[in-house]
């Protein structure tokens, strides 16, 4: 409570300082709303830590190590091919990892410079949402709980890693995501239950590095999420770099002894064992509400344990909005932000939207895959006919001359209109070249239209351009 006993007052109050969260409250500030953002992530340092999962041990820490550990695989296996020769290449993993936190140290000390610059008051701790939008909010410091209230409150508490059944985290042996981005050595044989975004990164970072690295997907299919021509291309090319990814293998149990994870494994050949120096867990996440919600909040969770909410983010409770993990949809750090915009947005009586079909998916692995809009199979199953096109980076005279040629572009459109319903792509920058894609299709875009823009040579892009002269059969650069 404050001094003379009544509850501080704000405009808006921001629960969560994720990519999410953080971005809601700057433009809530930006709009002229008071805002208070409350968020209970601590750095290294002891000190608060904004940005969330993303910024302090998902996004931006994974891919600081993925390019550290892409510059030392191809000083050891690519360079040689430029003419460069280096003997007895070493990797420093202190130094590698020092350079990681420096990375995160920047960008969540520039949040908090963002959230001075525009009056955001910043409250390090927990925040649990009361009736009639109040908030307990109890400081990482140990003092005494604070009421607060708003006209509007903006949940974004995040997610959290999914545990398994009989493999308990150790923060030693058996590691979540966090844990794989501390490892102080490389680890001789790395197991990881799950072959998805998180698996895939993280494993190729410790491969790279020298790890024998096994994946243990119980699903039958790789990334079922993406395009099947995709994954299957992705698939192959994982298993060229050395990455062993084993489906339809269920994880029945885990257990540490001798300094090892001796692992049980269920397939089509029966139950066997298996022993890692480290496992890493990393079968997806779950929205994070564990003491977010007082019973008379008003908010309502739906049967996945997600905050319900309506298309315009707002929950059961008058005033109070959700936004980003916790939410309904992708579980991406983009995806929040843009929520996180539109309601601070709707808050001020502006108008507001997202197009969740055209929110780009990535996996920044060496090949990188991205996508958006419709898989093949999903247009398929939906009964809506279709045309495809695709284009190998490996007929492009940018991806020969940088020796980094793998993967193709595809393009879906539809029969009739030559609207663009998807695109997905596996090669080298797949993350910045399905940018083109997603405004296309928030323009309702064709392929006609991605084939008639001069695209500069020699570049990248220009496997989407071929791609969508190949939907109508008509591509230069190879046979239609």
């Amino acid at each position: 409570m404050t001094d003379n006993g009544m509850a501080e007052k704000f405009d808006v109050i921001v629960i969560g300082g994720g990519p999410g969260g953080y971005v809601a409250a700057i433009r809530a500030a930006q709009l002229g709303l008071s805002t208070a953002c409350i968020d209970m992530t601590t750095g290294k340092d002891g000190k608060a830590a904004l940005g969330g999962t993303c910024l302090n041990v998902g996004c931006i820490p994974s891919k600081a190590l993925l390019d550290s550990s892409k510059h030392y695989y191809q000083l050891q296996h690519e360079y040689a091919a430029h003419g460069i020769s280096v003997a007895d290449a070493s990797m420093d993993i202190a130094t590698m990892l020092a350079r990681k936190d420096n990375v995160v140290s920047k960008l969540t000390g520039g949040v908090a410079q963002l959230f001075k610059a525009n009056k955001v008051k910043q409250l390090h701790g927990r925040g649990r949402l009361l009736a009639d939008r109040r908030v307990a909010f109890t400081p990482h410091a140990g003092e005494d709980s604070l009421l607060l209230e708003a006209d509007n409150i903006i949940l974004a508490a995040g997610s959290v890693p999914i545990a398994i059944a009989n493999v308990e985290y150790d923060d030693e042996y058996i590691i979540d995501n966090a844990g794989a981005l501390d490892l102080t050595e490389v680890p001789r044989r790395l197991g990881v239950i799950g072959a998805g975004v998180i698996g895939l990164e993280l494993g190729s970072v410790w491969q790279r590095l020298g790890s024998e690295v096994t994946l243990l997907e119980a699903l039958p299919t790789f990334l079922p999420a993406a395009d099947q021509d995709i994954s299957k291309q992705a698939g192959r090319l994982f298993k060229r770099q050395g990455l062993d990814i084993r489906l339809g293998t269920l994880v029945k149990s885990a257990s540490v002894a001798d300094a090892e994870v001796r692992v049980t494994l269920q397939d089509k050949e029966g139950e066997s064992e298996i022993s890692f120096n480290r496992l890493l867990v990393a079968v997806g996440r779950k929205p994070y509400t564990e003491g977010l919600l007082a019973e008379d909040s008003g908010v309502a969770l739906n049967e996945r344990g997600q905050i319900d909410v309506n298309e315009k983010s707002q929950t059961t409770a008058t005033g109070v909005w959700a936004i980003g993990d916790c939410v309904r949809g992708p579980m991406l750090a983009h995806k929040a932000s843009e929520e996180g915009i539109a309601v601070a947005e709707l808050v001020a009586g502006k108008a507001a939207h997202i197009h969740f079909d055209t929110v780009p998916w990535v996996i920044y692995t060496d090949p990188e895959i991205a996508w958006v809009g419709k898989t093949e199979q999903q247009l398929k199953e939906q009964g809506v006919d279709y045309r495809s096109g695709s284009f190998p980076f490996a007929a492009t005279g940018r991806g020969l001359a940088m020796g980094n040629a793998a993967g193709l572009v595809k393009i879906l459109a539809a029969t009739d209109t030559d609207e663009i319903l998807g695109v997905h792509i596996v090669g080298p920058a797949a993350s910045e070249l399905i940018a083109e894609c997603v405004v296309t299709m928030e323009f309702h875009g064709a392929a006609e239209d991605l084939a008639r823009i001069v695209h500069a040579h020699p570049t990248l892009s220009e496997a989407i351009h071929e791609a969508a002269l190949h939907v109508d059969k008509r591509a230069i650069h190879r046979g239609n």
